[in-house]
């Protein structure tokens, strides 16, 4: 609606415009194509609770009677986008007997196979529990002879201390908490610094070293003198100044710079409680009579059919209430939909594989060092598809392969150019890797300087900037090379 200049007059106008309406449909069968496959289980087992009509079996063919689902007025005027992700519910209901099973099927396995739930332990009872370093304290605190008073302040002393094993709460705060002199709480920290592991308890780092240095008897040593005074000249090797200040040879600055690098910065550090995860591949890469197979894995996923009850319900002639009736064919639906989404997931995952494969041939061959550039556009145009849909593809999912099991979006990288008569790029985490080699190879006398690797990977063909190469360095957790020398 608009007003004329001359007045206040209204005047329609029409406009016409086209838009993309993104149903309920294509949105769930987005979000699937991106989920892990946990998350994609949680979803499918959340599906079966609330959906009756969904259940978990073998898919099997049936006698060819057919069924459809009368769409409402609503939906059989609604047809959804076409595109990677969709299809229209008309054609798609047509499909429906393909996901269930004959009733009265043999199901093979049976509660009467297995043994009573009650016989058998839990999953959680046959895991070993791994020690904690409080607990580890503990015991030791226990079986210390001391007395009861002593305990309960050491067992102050040990709860304040951290995972890494150091004590970062004050003693004169833990003397006020467990209301005893402050004499008391450093005589038993005294004591509990003489447990397993060695150099539990210090408030920093040198006092760690130092109690390490007493247990191993190297008190008064030139070890000891470094700990106190040259900590920060032994970080970045400057070891003729260690040897100027102790009026010794650079000799035994090393020597001594080795024992001190094989002690413990954290002494918690075997205790660390870290959950192990473990990664399931979705696709499995295997070389198979000279010629590489993409395999989906699909061990582990709920395999999902159509109840035969409620099929045989909604194909019955019998009276139904309307209520009842839209309620079943609107799950009805629901369901066809996810088992489709779920097929049209695992398809997209396999072309996706079979094209990261095809690309990075080189790579399943020889490592990382041979990893090709590669771009979502590339996988995309390849296998006819959007963009963002490999990008969805691509998030959570693993692929095993013979060099091991790697994140979809670990073949995907930049490329650096080459120089001389070499017309390919080099991927950015083949050029990581090749410094990683250098760096591992290097004269550890003379450490190779940034500027010095650049002029290595030029001579290789590889062109890169100095900036560059300090950055893959710092992703690579490599010391500058003031920090990585050795005198001999």
């Amino acid at each position: 609606m608009s007003w004329s200049d001359g007045g206040m007059k209204p005047r329609l106008e029409l406009k016409l415009s086209q838009k993309l309406v993104m149903t309920p449909q294509l949105q769930q069968a987005i979000k699937l194509l991106q989920l892990s496959r946990l998350e994609l289980e949680e979803v499918v087992n959340e599906e079966m609770v609330e959906n009756p009509v969904l259940e978990e079996g073998e898919n099997e063919p049936t006698d060819g009677e057919e069924f459809r689902a009368e769409p409402s007025e609503t939906e059989g005027a609604q047809k959804e986008p076409e595109g990677d992700l969709t299809e229209t519910k008309e054609g798609f209901d047509s499909k429906w007997e393909d996901y269930y099973l004959d009733e009265g099927r043999d199901e093979g396995w049976t509660a009467s196979n297995a043994a009573p739930d009650d016989e058998r332990p839990s999953f959680e009872q046959t895991l070993a529990k791994a020690t904690s370093l409080v607990d580890h304290l503990l015991w030791q605190l226990g079986l210390s002879p001391i007395s009861e008073r002593e305990k309960e302040i050491g067992t102050a002393i040990i709860g304040e201390i951290d995972d890494n094993g150091y004590l970062k709460t004050p003693t004169q705060e833990i003397a006020v908490i467990v209301n005893t002199s402050l004499e008391s709480v450093e005589a038993l920290l005294k004591v509990i610094q003489g447990f397993d592991p060695s150099g539990v308890g210090a408030k920093d780092l040198e006092e760690c070293l130092l109690i390490q240095i007493v247990q191993l008897d190297l008190s008064g040593s030139l070890v000891e003198t470094i700990i106190k005074n040259h900590l920060l000249d032994l970080e970045k090797k400057r070891y003729q100044n260690i040897a100027k200040a102790c009026a010794c040879s650079i000799e035994e600055v090393v020597e001594s710079s080795q024992i001190i690098e094989h002690l413990e910065p954290k002494p918690g550090r075997p205790f660390f409680l870290s959950d192990n995860v473990y990664i399931t591949p979705d696709i499995y890469v295997v070389k198979s009579e000279g010629k590489y197979v993409v395999a989906l894995n699909e061990d582990g996923l709920p395999k999902l059919k159509i109840s035969p009850f409620y099929r045989s319900l909604l194909r019955s002639k019998g009276k139904m209430a309307d209520v009842t009736k839209s309620y079943l064919e609107e799950k009805f639906r629901s369901a066809l939909w996810l088992v489709r989404s779920i097929e049209q997931r695992n398809r997209t995952i396999q072309l996706v594989g079979e094209s990261i494969v095809k690309f990075q041939q080189a790579f399943m061959e020889k490592g990382v060092s041979q990893l090709k550039p590669l771009i979502l556009r590339q996988v995309a145009d390849d296998i006819e598809m959007h963009e963002s849909t490999v990008s969805r593809v691509t998030t959570n999912k693993y692929m095993h392969t013979p060099q091991g099991i790697y994140e979809l979006k670990f073949f995907f990288n930049g490329s650096l150019p080459r120089v001389g008569n070499q017309s390919d790029n080099l991927s950015s985490i083949a050029v990581r890797e090749m410094i990683r080699k250098m760096v591992e190879e290097e004269d550890t006398t003379r450490p190779l300087k940034d500027q010095e690797i650049v002029s290595r990977l030029r001579e290789e063909g590889t062109e890169i900037a100095r900036r560059t190469v300090s950055k893959y360095r710092s992703w690579l957790k490599i010391p500058p090379a003031n920090r990585r020398k050795r005198p001999f």
